[in-house]
């Protein structure tokens, strides 16, 4: 599950955690965009949780230096040895410039570079060198953790992924339909060992057909017109279908490009039923090669108006409803 859950205080969620190993999930991910940072949510979940691996999915490359992001990583790594794995990944014009005052330029080599200067920082080594993207100075973690976290990348299209599969522990993939699985696995060529798929898929578990297509209109027209979200869909492709999209969106028209997803587009990457239904389109990603299908838990009607029993019994039917 993507965490924090959304309307809850960090503060309250050591009920969400516990409710969701009760349920039966095994992992607690989080993101980092413009709510909570990566790191916090699951520094409480090592303690609250402690059977629940944890993991970060994405930590842009370009908002921290080097050494700090190999810092908070290591730090996790030492709060729940064994059980946390870092997942990098370049992020977007919007997050590493327009909001944090970085440089967004040649992702991929920064990406790469990153995820180097970690493989060795995080074993405990000395860092001293020129990298494409930055220069490192003899840098070396006091605290390097006992068991160095494994190192997954986000990557959409065939040059990230082919990054992913030589270089990174794993590979963590998102805005995709389970049939577009099969295509992703393809483009990561040669893997290292032990190499794991992840992927984020978005859950909306409401029988609410309307508020769900509504909602997964506003979040594909805010994500897919991205241009690497864009490029990723037409290498899927879907350039046909998201054409109307793109082009109301690059005129200013906002409403339109929302009315221009289609509807299947729409089913296709935002999963919606009863919990029970959402479930078994989550684990057809499953069968189709993806090792840890991590929901995001979308508002629904019935979350609003149910408050907290509504929230148990949602997350306990998504995870099957038997405690691991």
């Amino acid at each position: 599950m993507t965490v924090p859950l959304g309307g809850i205080p960090l503060a309250d969620h050591a009920a969400v955690y516990r409710t969701l190993d009760e349920a039966g999930f095994t992992d607690a991910w989080s993101a980092e965009v413009n709510g909570a940072d990566a790191f916090t949510p699951l520094a409480l979940a090592a303690a609250w949780a402690p059977r629940l691996r944890l993991g970060t999915a994405i930590t842009p490359v370009s908002t921290r230096g080097p050494g700090l992001l190999a810092m908070s990583a290591a730090a996790l790594a030492e709060t729940a040895p064994g059980r946390f794995a870092l997942g990098v990944g370049a992020s977007s014009p919007v997050i590493v410039q327009d909001w944090n005052a970085g440089e967004f330029t040649e992702p991929f080599r920064r990406t790469r570079d990153v995820l180097r200067f970690l493989r060795a920082a995080l074993a405990g080594e000395t860092v001293d060198g020129t990298y494409d993207t930055f220069t490192v100075r003899r840098f070396t973690l006091e605290r390097p953790p006992a068991v160095a976290p494994p190192l997954l990348l986000a990557a959409l299209r065939p040059g990230m992924l082919r990054l992913a599969g030589v270089e990174a522990d794993g590979v963590i993939l998102n805005w995709l339909a389970a049939g577009d699985v099969p295509q992703a696995l393809a483009a990561l060529g040669r893997r290292r060992p032990d190499f794991e798929v992840v992927a984020r898929i978005f859950v909306c578990p409401t029988e609410d057909v309307g508020h769900a297509r509504a909602l997964g209109r506003r979040l594909i027209t805010s994500y897919l017109t991205v241009p690497a979200y864009a490029e990723f869909h037409r290498w899927l492709g879907r350039e046909e279908a998201f054409t109307p999209m793109w082009q109301a969106w690059a005129a200013g028209d906002r409403r339109g490009a929302t009315a221009a997803v289609p509807d299947e587009v729409v089913d296709a990457l935002v999963l919606h039923g009863t919990p029970e239904q959402c479930r078994a389109k989550v684990l057809r990603y499953a069968d189709a090669g993806i090792d840890v299908p991590v929901l995001a838990l979308l508002p629904t009607p019935e979350l609003s108006a149910g408050k907290a029993a509504a929230l148990v019994d949602v997350l306990t039917r998504l995870g099957g409803g038997e405690p691991r």
